[in-house]
């Protein structure tokens, strides 16, 4: 669950129960989340009547969501194939001949002779493999046992998937499903391989050194890959290093262990200590905790048993594999102990963490002190042509930011206007001033912003008082806050289907002329301006939008990229799910009350603004939706879930609402389980765009989100595939991704995670809670998925009460971090 773990965990203890059936409706949470839909709730689930939405069954569906096949099978299909694939097979085939020949006595045979046998044998190779590839390919298929759990776990965390950090959440009395799924998660470790860095001869140990140990020789190049050079060597002195390798459990580890090393193998080698140490951290990493309290990773070494829990924290710490901190717990504005011959004993708590992570939040801490320290260059008329041309809530925030170096700005959608019309008055002025978003989707929504504010002032000779969102009036009506953004100029709602993609150096709207940019294009060089002589990004100012997102890592990168003087905006809703990386950098830094804080006084119009800010608040109003704007589908099981998220997504609401099932998202808990994305992509491709997936599982057409790194999802469509590979169009920016990464970088994207789809809004939002979802669910995700949508939401409720008990009583669970603390010893409170 890109965790915040959202998603279907694998075995063990805290996955619900998905073999039952859920019985009765959800009408009493319908009515918590609307009023006036009964008539549209009524019948078997059925979505409205005549006023409603019609949700008429429609007879190309299955009911049955077990029928789908999982994602993950097919995604195993390996290889593309399409019409060039034989060219390279064909070369491949001429290389084996050549070999065969060298072996079978080629000096025998004349320069001719040998000619035609390698053309023959070539031909019967190609077909060969042609035959082999019409049926279904499964990497691995010969494995069993240990060996083929294994590879298949380690091949779900390269995909992107991850088992989840059960260590640290807590378990639920319900039994597991009887049939785990790998779960697709932000990975922080390790490094992306490279096919190929490895030696030869250092794969060649280390295959060996795996099939001693009954271990799959496939996992080779990855080993070798994590463990350096001598990989083979490492691993048999300490066979517990192959938890290093993303996807390994410790059962599995172990048992290698045990088939290389006999009788003096055991749980209190202190091997296994160190190992499982660093595995718990990292497992932490995952779960969004940059450190770990020591009484929290003592006790998660012995659930683990691990013998002597302290001595094998001491251990890791003594070999520099893990750091250990003394936070002080004094809160701010405590009185200063007094004058005494002894010093007073402070409250310190213990922490410990991974190196990664310890670093890029210290850096961060000095980063955003310098700039909250620091006295911002003056500039000018250029300042005070920009705070003299905004008002209301604009001009608040420019006026604090003129004054400061760090500044925060909180607000929910409508109010993505007042940096909007910040960054137009500031590069108006002459200054450097860019914009970063979390996605290309909402660097269209900002571009559009910007489109409509210059549209106004236009029309208003360059003041326009009349608008809200630059006054700050909080009428709440649709007509008094600036365009949205399915209505300005730069419609977001098409380029939403395929949000993002690669870092093309100019994407389609051309955001880096108006200053718009995105975070990760910005960090990669591809987009937003250049850097001076010191790698210092050349602005004045960066206003940094969907600001929850940013991880310890990338905000670290970012901040210290920005040279002395300039002034640096974090903005964004802290209604949302947090970073899928470690940490809760702008929660921290909300909390940490060291620089400005503006709260935006704009509100998000019509019923999804009133439902979702009401959420917000910890309260599912009741709304009224007279345009059709929130439609409840109550459902019985995971298979009418499935059945009715298609009717909704292909019929219904491109009939009654007319949006086109391509401008349709449809969000759900995770990726496992009877309604999780993997069941509800296939049953969706099937409907909307058939075909056999010859392309690794893919056909042209197919919507699809790509990782081009861990922790990111871009979501695009498939356009072709040949023998350099997959190619995928992601906000009209061409992507191609090489035929041994399709595996385990692409997925079907009709149906995403709250977390894959955080960041981004579509005109309208299918949000499925299946009868196993209750555990998934938390005020925050809620808030999340339902903001997805701007002008529909359709709610396939099958959780009864535990949808408003979500939102009332479980927050965000908590996220252990060291920011707050070290920035409060920099920083004086504001």
């Amino acid at each position: 669950m890109s965790t915040e773990p959202e998603t279907t965990e694998e075995a063990g203890p805290g996955t619900p129960d998905t073999r039952g059936t859920r019985e009765g409706g959800a009408e009493g949470s319908a009515d918590a989340v609307t009023e006036g839909t009964e008539g549209r709730t009524e019948g078997s689930g059925a979505a409205g009547e005549a006023e409603g939405i019609d949700a008429a069954e429609d007879t190309g569906t299955s009911e049955e969501a077990g029928a789908s096949e999982d994602a993950g099978a097919s995604e195993d299909a390996g290889a593309l194939e399409d019409a060039g694939a034989s060219a390279s097979e064909g070369a491949e085939g001429a290389e084996g001949a050549v070999g065969e020949g060298e072996s079978g006595g080629a000096g025998e045979l004349s320069e001719a002779e040998a000619e035609l046998a390698a053309q023959r044998i070539e031909r019967e190779r190609i077909e060969r493999r042609k035959a082999e590839k019409r049926g279904p390919i499964t990497s691995g298929a010969k494995l069993s046992g240990k060996a083929a759990d294994l590879l298949a776990a380690v091949r779900a965390v390269e995909s992107g998937e991850k088992p989840v950090a059960t260590v640290f959440t807590e378990p639920a009395p319900a039994p597991r499903r009887p049939a785990p799924e790998p779960v697709r998660r932000p990975q922080p470790a390790p490094a992306a391989v490279t096919p190929g860095a490895p030696a030869p001869e250092t794969v060649d140990a280390v295959r060996r050194a795996l099939a001693e140990g009954g271990a799959p020789d496939a996992l080779a190049p990855q080993v070798a890959a994590v463990l350096g050079e001598g990989a083979g060597t490492v691993l048999r002195e300490d066979p517990w290093q192959l938890l290093r390798v993303g996807g390994v459990r410790p059962e599995q580890a172990d048992g290698f262990a045990r088939a290389l090393l006999g009788p003096d193998c055991g749980p209190g080698d202190a091997r296994r200590g160190r190992a499982m140490t660093v595995w718990l951290l990292e497992q932490a990493a995952v779960a969004g905790h940059t450190a770990l309290e020591l009484p929290t990773l003592i006790a998660a070494l012995g659930r683990q048993g691990v013998p002597d829990p302290d001595a094998a924290v001491q251990d890791a710490l003594t070999e520099g594999e893990a750091l250990v901190f003394q936070d002080a717990l004094e809160e701010p504005g405590a009185p200063a102990p007094q004058d005494t011959d002894e010093e007073p004993e402070r409250p310190v708590r213990v922490l410990v963490g991974l190196e990664r992570y310890a670093l890029a939040e210290e850096s961060l801490a000095d980063g955003l002190a310098r700039l909250a320290n620091s006295v911002p260059e003056q500039t000018g008329q250029a300042w005070d042509a920009v705070t003299a041309g905004l008002s209301g809530g604009a001009a608040e925030l420019a006026g604090a930011v003129a004054a400061h170096g760090l500044v925060l700005h909180t607000g929910g959608e409508a109010a993505r206007a007042e940096p909007a019309a910040l960054l137009g008055a500031a590069r108006a002025a002459g200054l450097r001033a860019y914009a970063a978003c979390h996605t290309p989707n909402g660097r269209s929504r900002l571009t559009a912003h910007l489109a409509a504010l210059s549209e106004r002032q236009d029309q208003a000779t360059g003041r326009p008082e009349a608008d809200p969102a630059w006054q700050g009036e909080a009428t709440g009506r649709p007509g008094g806050r600036p365009a949205q953004p399915g209505t300005a100029p730069v419609e977001p709602g098409a380029a939403s289907v395929q949000p993002g993609g690669g870092h093309s150096a100019q994407p389609a709207e051309e955001p880096g002329v108006q200053g718009v940019v995105t975070v990760s294009g910005l960090l990669a060089g591809a987009e937003g301006p250049g850097r001076d002589a010191d790698g210092a990004l050349e602005v004045d100012l960066l206003i940094v939008l969907d600001a929850p997102q940013l991880d310890v890592e990338s905000a670290a990168m970012l901040v210290e990229s920005l040279p002395d003087g300039a002034r640096l905006v974090l903005s964004g809703d802290p209604g949302v799910l947090w970073s899928a990386g470690p940490g809760r950098v702008f929660a921290d830094l909300l909390a940490a009350r060291v620089c400005p804080q503006t709260v935006s006084r704009v509100p998000d119009p019509g019923p999804l603004g009133e439902l979702v800010s009401g959420i917000g608040a910890g309260e599912l109003n009741q709304v009224a939706a007279p345009g059709k704007e929130i439609v409840i589908v109550p459902v019985r099981d995971a298979g009418e879930a499935v059945h009715r998220t298609v009717q909704l997504v292909a019929d219904s609401v491109p009939r009654a609402i007319g949006v086109p099932a391509d401008q349709t998202v449809v969000i759900t808990p995770g990726h496992g389980g009877a309604a999780g994305t993997r069941v509800l992509n296939s049953a969706l491709k099937e409907r909307l765009n058939p075909g056999p997936g010859r392309f690794g599982g893919f056909d042209p057409g197919d919507r699809i989100v790509y990782s081009p790194a861990p922790g990111r999802t871009v979501p695009g469509v498939v356009v072709k595939a040949d023998t350099d590979g997959l190619h995928l169009s992601c906000a009209g920016a061409p992507v191609v991704v090489p035929r041994e990464r399709v595996e385990g970088g692409v997925r079907h994207g009709w149906a995403l995670t709250a977390h894959q789809a955080v960041g981004a809004r579509w005109p309208a939002a299918v949000v499925v809670l299946p009868g196993d979802a209750p555990q998934a669910l938390s005020r925050p995700w809620v808030y999340t998925a339902f903001g997805r949508a701007e002008r529909h939401l359709s709610v396939v409720h099958g959780v009864e009460q535990a949808l408003p008990r979500a939102v009332a009583e479980v927050p965000a669970k908590p996220r252990t971090t060291r920011l707050a603390t070290l920035l409060r010893t920099q920083v004086p409170a504001s």
